[in-house]
């Protein structure tokens, strides 16, 4: 019997000694969907989604990938799922094909389904031409779509991707999302991903989920989540932010305002009749404005509004990371 979601998590925890890395998270995935865990580094994706791929094990609550449990049934989950890992794991002394040949030896692929399999998965993310040719005279952007291939390999009913396209270049990365979105096309499988890329998450997601400090803040669609703010977003740039945002905050000039980096936010229906009234507001306490600007609430606005942060591409590794990635090393 099929189980009712792909992937089913009640208050899954994970905790290193004082460190709680996951805090109870429940979610539900259903079978063909695209989800995006997103948030900034040290937040606990790579340690959620390594639990639902058993590499280490909960320290409480339960989960389900494709109907197995993952403490009790690891090896029918393993064989379930597909995973591209944030760090390269490829081996540069083999050509693309032998990558994949090898894979199918560690799960028992008969020899004729490999052989189809390894020809379906290389025009999918059109690497069939380089087939043959030695992993080191490939680029980055080729080397992520063969661990797409791989991934893919087995025919998983679930695929993880741990930051699929981190360090690339924007053309790179561009091509990364084309594949990604003719997989759950194509492929109709459950595609779950980690990023701390705003424009990833907004384009490939059917649903977000906002995870900080190991905690889930909120689940939507991005498009639901972004109109949770309603109105504007006014930026204002300026050497005191936090004194404007104070005396903003006290005049009650909008329902909620933010600071971050040298620049006040604020969420207001009427953000260009506000404008001056706020440059006014600057100058009667000796405020200077650098400049100010309007858009539409981003998916950067709406983390903002529910961590108190904004998500940093350059933010250093949590402890907890580094010594998730030397385990998988060994």
């Amino acid at each position: 019997m099929k189980a009712k979601s792909a992937i089913e998590t009640r208050e899954l925890t994970k905790k290193y000694g004082d460190l709680v890395a996951v805090d109870h998270l429940s979610l539900s995935i259903g079978y063909g969907e695209v989800f995006g865990l997103l948030g900034p580094n040290g937040a606990g994706k790579t340690t959620a989604i390594s639990m639902l791929c058993t590499i280490v094990n909960s320290t409480s609550g339960s989960a389900q990938v494709n109907g197995f449990d993952i403490l009790k049934q690891p090896a029918q989950v393993r064989k379930s799922i597909g995973i591209v890992f944030q760090d390269p794991s490829i081996d540069n002394r083999l050509s693309g094909r032998e990558n994949l040949r090898l894979h199918a030896c560690l799960y028992d692929m008969p020899s004729a389904l490999t052989r189809k399999r390894i020809m379906e998965v290389l025009q999918l993310v059109g690497l069939e031409d380089r087939a043959d040719d030695r992993m080191k005279f490939y680029s980055g952007g080729m080397r992520r779509r063969l661990e797409l291939a791989r991934g893919l390999l087995h025919s998983p009913k679930v695929l993880f991707l741990d930051e699929p396209t981190l360090g690339l270049d924007p053309q790179t990365r561009e091509h990364i999302w084309a594949y990604i979105e003719n997989l759950a096309k194509e492929a109709q499988i459950t595609i779950v991903l980690t990023t701390h890329y705003m424009e990833e998450a907004e384009r490939l997601c059917s649903r977000v989920a906002i995870i900080d400090y190991g905690k889930i803040k909120v689940v939507d669609t991005p498009d639901n989540l972004k109109s949770t703010l309603k109105g504007d977003v006014i930026s204002i740039s300026s050497a005191q932010p936090e004194k404007l945002a104070s005396k903003l905050t006290k005049l009650k000039v909008a329902p909620e305002t933010d600071f971050s980096d040298g620049t006040v936010r604020l969420t207001v229906p009427d953000a260009e009749k506000l404008i001056p009234r706020l440059i006014e507001i600057a100058t009667e306490i000796g405020v200077q404005v650098n400049s100010v600007s309007v858009h539409k609430p981003t998916l950067n606005d709406v983390f903002l509004h529910y961590t108190g942060r904004e998500i940093r591409a350059d933010e250093p590794e949590s402890p907890l990371k580094m010594h998730m990635m030397m385990m998988r090393r060994k």
